[in-house]
């Protein structure tokens, strides 16, 4: 791809200001500790939850952060030896502290739920890690640790995901809570859904307006999907798991209700939702 003149990768450039007219959008950014300013058509934040592009256009980032935070502790144990039968990814509801376990390539990732007034530092500690991962399997203390995350969880949208020829995906448009992996999966949904449309406008096969469809499908799709489960999907873990465990039940047990299930959980039913929405 080096030399290719249809695109730039450009590294440590802050975007600090964001203008646009009828015709072009221009962005400041400092490079180097050397401010610059570049010209485009079109313009797409897609950097983050703490989005510049987002900032420099005023775009409100609505909605609230949850009140505990979550733990990752990294560990290269294979739990698949000690849990028979166990899935990449599994979720142990608890009321007092659920986890899931997430395998990756070479390691376990294992998120907890920290609810205690303890202090962000000491919760990072590996002491305070192996605590909650002597929870995990019974008997088994000690655990390698490769490393440990902790972060506050948020879930918030943004106000509009279109300003003018500005737009925001991903994370810059959408976060929250991880728990049925929609925030990574609606941030490609919000990609492949713009560049059809910015195609199709760019070769003079839409109109402008067909830009407008990107934020009335992917913001209430978001509002609508993302957000309404991955709520749903918490307080499910932090229940007892009995209900929610006869709600499994019950649809594993009816096909049709398999079948909505799945394509509500895998997020194609939020596609067809999207469509509707014209």
């Amino acid at each position: 791809m080096r030399g290719d003149s249809n695109f730039e990768l450009s590294f440590d450039s802050e975007v600090t200001a964001v203008e646009q007219d009828s015709a072009s959008v221009e962005i400041a950014i400092v490079r180097n500790g050397k401010s610059e300013r570049q010209r485009g058509r079109y313009l797409i934040g897609a950097d983050g939850a703490g989005s510049k592009v987002r900032r420099a256009l005023g775009v409100e980032f609505e909605g609230f952060t949850w009140p505990d935070r979550l733990l990752v502790v990294s560990t290269p144990f294979d739990f698949t030896q000690v849990i028979p039968g166990l899935d990449s990814v599994s979720y142990v509801a608890d009321p007092e502290r659920w986890h899931f376990l997430l395998q990756i390539p070479g390691l376990w990732r294992v998120m907890f739920l920290v609810n205690e007034d303890t202090s962000d530092e000491r919760v990072q500690t590996r002491e305070f890690a192996q605590g909650l991962m002597a929870g995990v399997v019974p008997g088994i203390t000690n655990y390698e640790i490769d490393h440990i995350t902790l972060y506050k969880v948020h879930q918030r949208v943004a106000k509009t995901f279109r300003q003018g020829r500005a737009f925001l995906i991903g994370d810059a448009a959408h976060i929250n809570n991880p728990l049925g992996g929609m925030g990574m999966n609606g941030g490609i949904h919000d990609a492949v859904n713009l560049a059809a449309r910015l195609a199709a406008v760019w070769h003079e096969k839409a109109s402008d307006s067909e830009l407008d469809r990107f934020d009335t499908q992917r913001r209430l799709v978001t509002l609508e999907y993302i957000q309404k489960y991955t709520i749903q999907n918490k307080k499910n873990l932090e229940s007892s798991g009995d209900e929610f465990g006869r709600t499994l039940k019950d649809i594993a047990a009816d096909p049709k209700k398999t079948r909505d299930y799945l394509l509500r959980t895998s997020m194609i039913a939020s596609l067809h939702r999207a469509e509707e929405l014209g």
